[in-house]
């Protein structure tokens, strides 16, 4: 039997597990009704999930012209967030809007909203095809400006003296937003920095290295389109080199792990429980 250690952190944060709780109340709500239920791209990154909501009668369109417009139609809002203009766009065809945007989300919304207003130029930085950022440059009229990496940081130039006002993807790796954030204060612009990374990130993050660097092998678990399973994959693999990225099980290749005598696993946000028990139970007990 291994040593096996699991982040107490792994799976699903506040954010997903909230907007996985509306899907299945709006389908509950649906069931038995000719009301048609749709989320506005997966409600969250895990293709399981989303398989299980189709299953339950919810099901996925990618943008709001796919929409039939009335009131026997119910549209929800992914953990990610929108751009104003969508929930614009959803009210003009009088469906029935329910958000599940990520309260951390919407704090970014609404601070981008506002300095826009103030007459800050936005950095945003994280994934500039990432569905979270692409919503938050929505609240700024597309005017923002995404930088994903230091080298993109360092060749940021505008006029000297203007406003900025920094913010972050929920799920950017701290560590690099901190290094991001030390070139632009070097350089003379008038910086208002919002850390807007989730506590729940920065703590999954922190325990996620902290396992990986104790154990021989290191298992992270979530979709693969999921952004902070891939940051997590990115820690652990710099202080593991042995670190292994699955969706589920399957994905598993037992012959890789046969040789460690400890492992330790951790699962993104988006992550149910049931797939990390799994997990969990196969590699203790698999000889």
């Amino acid at each position: 039997m291994k040593e096996v250690k699991v982040a107490k952190s792994a799976g699903f944060c506040f954010g997903v597990q909230r907007a996985v709780d509306m899907v299945y109340k709006e389908a509950a709500k649906a069931d038995n009704t000719d009301r048609k239920v749709y989320t506005l791209g997966p409600v969250i990154h895990n293709e399981q999930v989303v398989s299980d909501m189709e299953n339950a009668g919810v099901y996925v369109i990618e943008d709001t012209d796919s929409i039939e417009d009335g009131t026997d139609t119910t549209v929800i809002i992914r953990s990610h967030g929108v751009s104003k203009d969508v929930i614009d766009h959803l009210k003009a065809k009088n469906v029935k809007i329910v958000d599940a945007t990520c309260p951390f989300v919407s704090k970014i919304h609404h601070i981008v909203e506002e300095k826009y207003n103030e007459g800050y130029n936005i950095i945003i930085v994280g994934d500039a095809k990432h569905p979270e950022v692409e919503g938050i440059c929505g609240w700024c009229k597309n005017s923002a400006y995404v930088i994903g990496s230091v080298e993109e940081a360092e060749k940021y130039n505008s006029h000297r003296g203007e406003k900025l006002c920094i913010v972050s993807q929920t799920t950017f790796n701290y560590k690099k937003f901190q290094d991001i954030v030390d070139i632009f204060l070097k350089k003379s612009y008038d910086i208002l920095v919002m850390n807007t990374i989730c506590n729940a990130t920065e703590e999954r993050q922190t325990e996620a290295c902290t396992i990986a660097r104790q154990s021989d092998a290191m298992l992270v678990i979530g979709g693969k389109h999921s952004s902070n399973t891939q940051k997590l994959f990115e820690i652990c693999k710099r202080v593991c080199p042995n670190t292994y990225f699955i969706q589920t099980l399957d994905d598993l290749d037992w012959n890789k792990l046969q040789s460690f005598r400890s492992v330790g696993i951790t699962a993104g946000a988006s992550t149910p429980n049931n797939i990390i028990k799994e997990v969990q139970s196969y590699v203790r007990y698999e000889q």
